[in-house]
């Protein structure tokens, strides 16, 4: 983990804190230190932007950047940290059903359309025969692309038992013959120097300087079921300073923030 407080990440994010601070709260008492596993754009931008008033409740944010998500669940779990942001819904269920844990959703904060992209084709018309794409790895990343594919009408899947949790082999159609190239969902930015067709979640695109309204080919609508989400332990969702953390983030002040600073790339859902 590359912790947010030691170095300034290229989007601008600022030190939350810095370990061994001696920092007082308003009353003169010692602030509660919150450990957070967070990727940088957005979740880690909204947490700086809330810092100072999670400070004047007494509480202290101390962040890190979170890059494998088992591994930060994991940490979660095990209290390493006492909450994490920056999953959608879908993926924490998967990740708690496939490695047994019992981590739960705080609060929904925002929706990040997922969207295609390329530096060869300037539209989904100018695909071509045996067009390689490169695709999430993880299992609901996967399906979310497969998905939002198929609402462009670029494959047809197999929705006569499922209408989620796809995998290629539910393709029931591919004209154009697509050649999907599963890669880790950190190292899809990278992809579009090599491949012609790379589905790139957004926070990803952001943190890479893509502008996901103008740079993405198709992108998912406001619609979408995959919000992202604040999580903890059951206990730890349940305690004052968590409980303080996801009102801060779904205040006023960030709905105007989220809107003002992604211009449509980034959703609230409060």
């Amino acid at each position: 983990m590359k912790k947010i407080g030691s170095f300034m990440i290229v989007t601008g994010l600022l030190t939350l804190s810095a370990c061994g601070s001696n920092a007082e709260s308003a009353d003169g008492e010692e602030p509660e230190v919150l450990r957070i596993s967070a990727a940088s754009t957005p979740h880690g931008e909204l947490l700086e932007f809330i810092a100072e008033d999670l400070e004047e409740e007494g509480i202290q944010l101390e962040v890190d950047l979170s890059t494998d998500g088992i591994q930060t669940n994991r940490q979660t779990a095990d209290g390493e940290y006492d909450a994490n942001f920056f999953q959608h819904t879908p993926y924490l269920n998967q990740v708690n059903d496939d490695i047994g844990l019992d981590l739960v959703e705080v609060a929904g904060i925002h929706i990040e359309p997922f969207g295609y992209y390329s530096k060869t084709y300037d539209s989904i018309d100018e695909l071509e025969e045996g067009t390689e794409v490169a695709i999430p790895n993880d299992p609901v990343n996967l399906s979310r692309a497969l998905e939002l594919l198929a609402a462009n009408n670029m494959i047809e899947l197999d929705t006569t038992e499922k209408t989620s949790d796809f995998t290629v082999e539910d393709i029931l159609t591919n004209e154009l013959n697509l050649q999907f190239k599963p890669l880790d969902g950190p190292l899809l930015p990278r992809a579009l120097d090599d491949l012609d067709f790379v589905a790139i979640n957004t926070n990803y695109a952001l943190e890479t300087g893509l502008e996901p309204l103008k740079d993405a080919l198709i992108i998912e609508g406001s619609d979408s079921p995959y919000v992202n989400i604040v999580v903890a332990t059951p206990e730890k969702a349940e305690s004052q300073s968590i409980q303080k953390l996801a009102e801060a983030l779904q205040s006023d002040k960030v709905r105007t923030y989220i809107e003002d600073q992604y211009e449509g790339a980034v959703v609230p859902v409060f």
